[in-house]
C-alpha cells in the first residue's frame, strides 16, 4: 500500500489498478547508509518504527506495528509475495470442495519452530481455537473468524466450546477447514497475522509470560526478534536458520528504533544510521526533489470515532452529525499533512475495489457521503444542543502522542471548538499501546483512529461497525446496518453484484448514524535509501514484507 509499484488483487479474481508512486526530481546527494556489512560482514540494514511494539500474541495483536513484526517471525498457511499474491508458506497447496465450504491444506514437512519442533495442522487447530475462545479476549479472532470459520461466533459468544471450531487436523500435515459460507477471498486471510500458528505447550509453558520478550516467543518465519521486550525501544529481527526457506532470506539483520521526533529521525537518516524514515509535512518541501523522496499512495483510512456510552453530547445523533461535517479536511490534507494523502468522505478507501459489473472505483460510486459542510454542522449542532437541554459541551479527545498526530488534533480541535459553538475540546495524547486499551476499555469520548484492510474487500471496512464486531468500541448498534453487512457474507456471498450494492447502502446507513467521521485516506512521503531493496508494501494485512529484503547498490 506504499510502494513504488504494488498490485491490489480484487478478491473474486477481477483486477485492480496498479497505483504508482511519484518521486521527486533530482536534488542533493544523500548521506550514504552504513549497513556495517563490510564491517562485519553481515548484510544489516536499519530502520525506524513510531512506537514500541504493543503485541507479539497472534490472538491479541490489533495494530499495524504488531502485525508487521509477526508476519517477519511467524509463517501461516500462505505468505504474500511481492504482487500482494498468496504464496505457499506452512501449506504447499490446498483444495476446495464443490460447494465452497470445505478447505484442505497439505502443509510442508520441513517447516520448523525455533525450538526445534516440526510445525503441524494441530498448531493451526490449537491457534485458531484460542483466537475464538472468549477467555482469550481476542479482538480479531472473532471478528476475522466469525461468519468465515463455522462455529466461530457462536464460540465467541461461549454457546459452543472450542473443540466445535471449523478447524481439524487429519495426522500432522493435513489441515481441513469448514466454513459457514462460501468465502472465495479465504486463501488471503490466511496470510493474516490472527490465522498464524501457535505451538500449544511453548505457550502453555509460558502462561502469562507468553509473548512478552524474546526468550518467551518461538518463530517459525524468515526472523527471529532478538533483544526485544513489551517495553523496548530497539530491536532486531535475525535471519531464522531453521527457516524452511533460509535459502532465499538475504539478510543477516533487520534493527529497528523507535524514534517519535521527526527531526532526530531525519539527523539519524541523514548521517547514515538509518535507511528509511517518515516525513512530516514541515519537511516534505524541502526534500520533495530529493534523489530518495518517495510518496507512496495507501489504503489506511483515519476518522473520528464517537463513544456513544461515555458522553450524553455523543449520544445524541444531530451532535455527531454536526462534530462530523465541522472541520476543514481539505487544509487538514494540504496544511497539516503535505504528504498526498487525500481527503476521505467515506469508509472504503479510494482505489481500493471496483464495482463488479462496471469496474468502476467502489468510493466513486459510494459518493462522497460526509463532506465539510459548515451550515449543515450549525444546523445539526443547534438540533443537538436543544435536546439536549445545553448550550454548551465539552468533550476528551483521544490520540496518539507522536508530533504529527499531535498537530492534526490540535487543528482539527480548533476547528471543532471554532466553528461550534459552546463547544470545549480537551485534547489527550498518550502513546499508542496505551491508546488502544483505552479504546479496546472504551475509556474515552473523542477519538482519532485508523483502519487499513486486513483482506481484499470492502467487508474488511464494513464488518468493523456491526453490533458484536470485536473492533467497534462506540456503542453503535444498527439491526438495519447488521443485516446489511452480515448478508454479503450469508446468503449473498455467491453474488458479488448483490454484495456490492449491500455494501454502498450500508455505507449510507453508516454515515447517516455517524458512529464515525471520516477525515483523510493517508499517504506516506519517505526517504528510502537506495540500498534498500526487496522490502515489499502489502496494501493489506501487513504493511512491510521482509521477507525478501536485500541490500542494493547505491
Amino acid at each position: 500500500m506504499k510502494v513504488k509499484h504494488w498490485l491490489l488483487l480484487l478478491t473474486f479474481g477481477l483486477l485492480l489498478s496498479v497505483l504508482a508512486a511519484c518521486s521527486g526530481d533530482e536534488s542533493k546527494e544523500p548521506a550514504g547508509t552504513d549497513t556495517k556489512e563490510e564491517e562485519t560482514g553481515e548484510k544489516v540494514l536499519n530502520f525506524l518504527n513510531p512506537e514500541a511494539i504493543p503485541s507479539m500474541d497472534p490472538s491479541l495483536a490489533t495494530d499495524e506495528s504488531s502485525f508487521i513484526y509477526l508476519a517477519a517471525t511467524m509463517e501461516g498457511l500462505y505468505r504474500l509475495d511481492e504482487k500482494t499474491q498468496p504464496t505457499p508458506g506452512i501449506a504447499t497447496e490446498h483444495k476446495v470442495s464443490d460447494d465452497g465450504l470445505t478447505w484442505t491444506f497439505t502443509l510442508r514437512e520441513d517447516a520448523k519452530w525455533s525450538n526445534g519442533d516440526p510445525v503441524t495442522a494441530h498448531d493451526f487447530v490449537y491457534s485458531w481455537q484460542r483466537a475464538v475462545n472468549p477467555d482469550t479476549a481476542s479482538e480479531y479472532g472473532p471478528y476475522m473468524m466469525n461468519g468465515v470459520i463455522k462455529n466461530a461466533a457462536a464460540i465467541s459468544k461461549g454457546e459452543l466450546a472450542v473443540e466445535e471450531l471449523g478447524v481439524n487436523a487429519e495426522g500432522d500435515f493435513t489441515l481441513v477447514v469448514q466454513l459457514e459460507n462460501p468465502t472465495p477471498y479465504f486463501e488471503t486471510l490466511t496470510t493474516f497475522g490472527t490465522f498464524l500458528p501457535l505451538n500449544k505447550k511453548f505457550v502453555e509453558e509460558k502462561g502469562d509470560s507468553f509473548a512478552t520478550s524474546t526468550e518467551n516467543l518461538l518463530a517459525n518465519g524468515p526472523y527471529t526478534i532478538a533483544n526485544w521486550s513489551s517495553t523496548s525501544d530497539t530491536w532486531e529481527l535475525v535471519k531464522n536458520k531453521d527457516y524452511w526457506d533460509a535459502n532465499t532470506v538475504k539478510m543477516d539483520k533487520l534493527t529497528f528504533k523507535v524514534v517519535k521526533d521527526p527531526q532526530t529521525a531525519l539527523d539519524l537518516y541523514e548521517e547514515g544510521t538509518v535507511d528509511r524514515m517518515d516525513l512530516t509535512s514541515d519537511l516534505v518541501d524541502q526534500y520533495s526533489s530529493n534523489d530518495d523522496y518517495l510518496v507512496s499512495a495507501d489504503t489506511f483510512v483515519y476518522f473520528l470515532k464517537f463513544n456513544q456510552t461515555t458522553s450524553d453530547a455523543l449520544a445524541n445523533k444531530n451532535i455527531r452529525l454536526a462534530l462530523s461535517r465541522a472541520f476543514d479536511k481539505e487544509g487538514l490534507v494540504n496544511e497539516i499533512l503535505n504528504n498526498g494523502s487525500i481527503v476521505a468522505n467515506g469508509l472504503v478507501p479510494k482505489d481500493f475495489t471496483p464495482m463488479p459489473e462496471t469496474g468502476k472505483d467502489f468510493r466513486e460510486v459510494s459518493g462522497d457521503l460526509v463532506k465539510y459542510d459548515l451550515k449543515a454542522a450549525k444546523e445539526f449542532w443547534a438540533k443537538g444542543l436543544e435536546e439536549l437541554g445545553t448550550d454548551s459541551v465539552e468533550l476528551e479527545f483521544l490520540a496518539d502522542d507522536d508530533k504529527t498526530t499531535k498537530l492534526l488534533v490540535e487543528y482539527v480541535a480548533n476547528q471543532l471548538s471554532t466553528n461550534l459553538e459552546g463547544l470545549k475540546v480537551n485534547i489527550k495524547q498518550v502513546p499508542k499501546e496505551q491508546r488502544l486499551d483505552l479504546d479496546s476499555n472504551m475509556q474515552y469520548e473523542l477519538q482519532l483512529s485508523r483502519w487499513g484492510p486486513d483482506f481484499l474487500d470492502p467487508f474488511t471496512f464494513m464488518n468493523l461497525w456491526t453490533t458484536d464486531s470485536g473492533n467497534n468500541w462506540t456503542g453503535y448498534s444498527s439491526p438495519v446496518y447488521d443485516q446489511l453487512v452480515f448478508d454479503t457474507a450469508s446468503k449473498l456471498a455467491t453474488d458479488n453484484v448483490a454484495r456490492y450494492n449491500n455494501f454502498l447502502e450500508a455505507e449510507k446507513v453508516l454515515f447517516e448514524d455517524a458512529p464515525i467521521a471520516p477525515v483523510y485516506q493517508s499517504s506516506r512521503a519517505q526517504l528510502i535509501s537506495p540500498k534498500v531493496q526487496g522490502v515489499f508494501v502489502n496494501p493489506f494485512g501487513a504493511t512491510y514484507e521482509y521477507k525478501w529484503a536485500d541490500v542494493g547498490d547505491e
